[in-house]
Order: structure tokens, then C-alpha cells, then sequence
């Protein structure tokens, strides 16, 4: 059986429905990040509480995706994925109905346990099906999807938020997620390079101690989760301080700031250019001073240099994940 190469409607077609696949992940795994300010107003809780609302869907995903790569070792590539996203916009929809916030933290980790079907499954799926010719502009289109679901899905709900209400931006993502959703299943292609294998959950715990065992990949590890915790909570609670006195910005404008992540698209892929002639060590650490000082300049009052910070702050981010993400693969 051939692969799915390049030039080709199969390649066209995989291509699209990944990039469908990603943007419906990030969108609703992000939704509610614009929507924090809401909730606190509505449910009478504090930010911190409010932000439970990403860090629970965030904390299951991750659970999650230990175990459901090897359980569509099992299934399947593309049923798991099919099942993923379908299960998690009809939750994203359901979240718009919500009758406390109770509720709406079990809806969030209901849909970070299945959203982890796609992330987990996608990079098999491509690398057993794509010619590894093709492979890397396939695997750029997925992530594209990603950064452009995480992107847009903010700016939406922050329109949609501010001229209705939460409740309808969130059920209007959920709508967009089934579709996108019901688009992934017609256009991707079914597996034919697939062979199931038996769920041995006995090696499986036995390469995860294996992993903890490297001192390396310990460190790799403590550093990715202290870059995504600092950008996910930046971005959680700036919005709390640009909707307050003195700036006053509505939510539209709060979610346009989102698109400050295309400065991230540019770093990831400059520094690692950079890396190859200096080294992952010295760029990485360049690249987290960056991030730190663009957390400092967002103390400041003035709303330009605020803004220049989150840019700043975002471009190292992306910078320093990417590094350190692919020492990890390394």
C-alpha cells in the first residue's frame, strides 16, 4: 500500500482535516480564557477560582494523553480522533447551559479527558500515513491549526461574549467545533498503514518510569511546565486589569490582543534556526530572558508598553517552548 504523498488529493484532503483538527482542539480548550472576568462576575468568584475553568481542562487533557495514544494502538487513529472532537463540541455546547460554575467545571474536564484523542493520535496518524517527504509540511499545516484555533477561538469569544453574552460565545464555539468536527471526518482518510496491537498497560507504566529516570529529560520537563504555566496565567488574568479602570477595554478588543500570537509563529522558527548555529542551551536561555522581560515591562501603567510587553512576553514564550520541546524529541 502506497503513501499519501505530496501534490496529491489524499495529501490535500489529510492536510485539511488536520488542520480542522487542531483548530477545533485549541479553540475549546481555550475558549473560556477570554470569558474569566465573566464568570467572576456571574458566579461571585475570584480570578483564581475562575481560572479553574482552563487549568482543569488543561491538568485532564494532560492525564489523559498518557494513556489514549495507546489505546488507539487498540481502536484505530481515526475513530479515537473522530470521537474526540465530536465529544468534546457537544460538551462545549452543553457548557453554554450551565447552571453554575460547579457545573461547568465538570462539562471543562469532561472535555479535556476527550480532547486529548486528537494531540495524542495525530503525529501517528501522519508519520504512518504521509510519505516522510511530505511529512514535515503536513505535520506545519496541523500545527498551524493549533495556533490558529487557540488564536481565533479567543478573538471570537471575546466578540461574541461582549455583543451577547458568555453563553452564547460558548455555544457558538461549540457549534463551529461540530462542524469543523463533522468536516475532519468526510476529509481525512482512512488508515491503511494500521496495525492494532494489544493495550499493555504493564510496558506502557514501565517507559514512563524510564523516562523519569533521565535527569535530562527531568529538567527538560520542570522547564516546559514553568513556560506554560507563566503564559497561560499571564494571559489569564491581563484581561481582568484591561477591562478595569483606568483602560476600560471592552472584551472584543481584550480578544483581539490574542493576535499578538503570530509574533510567536516568527520565534519558534527563528530561534530554531538560531539554535542550530548556537546551540539549545544559549538560545533557550536568551529566549526565557526575553520572556521574562516582557512579563516586567506588563507592570507597567502606560496601555502601549503593557501591550509591548505581552508581545515581548509572547515571543519568548514561543521561542523557549519550541527549544525546549525539541531537546525533548532529541
Amino acid at each position: 500500500m502506497s503513501y499519501i504523498q505530496r501534490g496529491t488529493v489524499a495529501f490535500r484532503n489529510t492536510s485539511v482535516a488536520l488542520f480542522f483538527g487542531g483548530f477545533t482542539t485549541f479553540a475549546i480548550m481555550y475558549s473560556t480564557q477570554p470569558l474569566l472576568p465573566e464568570f467572576s462576575r456571574e458566579f461571585h468568584i475570584s480570578p483564581a477560582v475562575a481560572s479553574l475553568s482552563l487549568s482543569v481542562t488543561t491538568i485532564a487533557l494532560a492525564v489523559s494523553m498518557l494513556f489514549v495514544g495507546s489505546l488507539s494502538d487498540v481502536k484505530g487513529r481515526k475513530p479515537l480522533m473522530i470521537f474526540s472532537l465530536l465529544a468534546a463540541s457537544l460538551l462545549a455546547v452543553f457548557t453554554a447551559f450551565v447552571s453554575n460554575f460547579h457545573f461547568l467545571l465538570i462539562f471543562r474536564i469532561l472535555q479535556g479527558l476527550v480532547l486529548a484523542g486528537l494531540p495524542a493520535v495525530a503525529m501517528a496518524y501522519l508519520s504512518e500515513e504521509i510519505e516522510p517527504g511530505s511529512l514535515g509540511i503536513a505535520m506545519g499545516l496541523y500545527i498551524s491549526g493549533n495556533s490558529v484555533g487557540g488564536m481565533s477561538g479567543r478573538i471570537m469569544i471575546g466578540m461574541l461574549s461582549d455583543f451577547f453574552n458568555w453563553r452564547v460565545a460558548l455555544g457558538s464555539i461549540g457549534i463551529l467545533s461540530i462542524l469543523a468536527s463533522l468536516l475532519f471526518w468526510y476529509l481525512l482518510p482512512e488508515s491503511k498503514h494500521f496495525q492494532p496491537r494489544s493495550f499493555e498497560i504493564g510496558k506502557l507504566l514501565k517507559s514512563m518510569i524510564n523516562h523519569l529516570k533521565n535527569p535530562g529529560l527531568l529538567c527538560l520537563y520542570g522547564i516546559g511546565f514553568f513556560l506554560m504555566g507563566s503564559f497561560v496565567t499571564l494571559f489569564n488574568y491581563i484581561g481582568y486589569q484591561l477591562i478595569a479602570p483606568p483602560y476600560l477595554l471592552s472584551q472584543t478588543i481584550v480578544g483581539w490582543i490574542f493576535v499578538i500570537y503570530i509574533v510567536g509563529t516568527f520565534s519558534s522558527t527563528w530561534m530554531g534556526r538560531l539554535s542550530d548555529k548556537h546551540g539549545r542551551r544559549q538560545m533557550l536561555w536568551i529566549a526565557i530572558v526575553i520572556m521574562a522581560s516582557g512579563a516586567g515591562i506588563t507592570l507597567c501603567a502606560p496601555l502601549g508598553l503593557k501591550i509591548l510587553g505581552i508581545a515581548i512576553f509572547t515571543f519568548g514564550f514561543f521561542g523557549s517552548h519550541s527549544l525546549a520541546s525539541s531537546w525533548v524529541a532529541h
